[in-house]
């Protein structure tokens, strides 16, 4: 499923215009970017929790060349699902 799918759907079971599911769907994206952006968690009791973690830096080797390369410590998002979700798709 990507994002227009999902709009259609959730417009025709809520009986929703496409326009306000988008905007909706898009505010809430927007306000998860900003939250981890600034490192915060979001978490929907329930569904789950957006996160960052620290993935530390390391060596890698480049498959071309076989080179080493050294790969920096970055900050990337996560998602932990809450147990009803999990529950769901059992």
């Amino acid at each position: 499923m990507n994002k227009t799918d999902l709009i259609n759907n959730i417009a025709e079971k809520n009986g929703l215009t496409k326009r306000d599911v988008e905007t909706v769907l898009n505010g809430f994206l927007a306000e998860v970017t900003e939250a981890l952006a600034g490192g915060d968690k979001v978490q929907l009791i329930g569904f789950g929790t957006f996160e960052t973690r620290k993935r530390s830096g390391r060596v890698g080797r480049n498959p071309q060349t076989g080179a080493d390369i050294n790969i920096p410590e970055t900050t990337v998002p996560a998602f932990k699902a809450g147990n009803k979700l999990k529950e769901a798709i059992k």
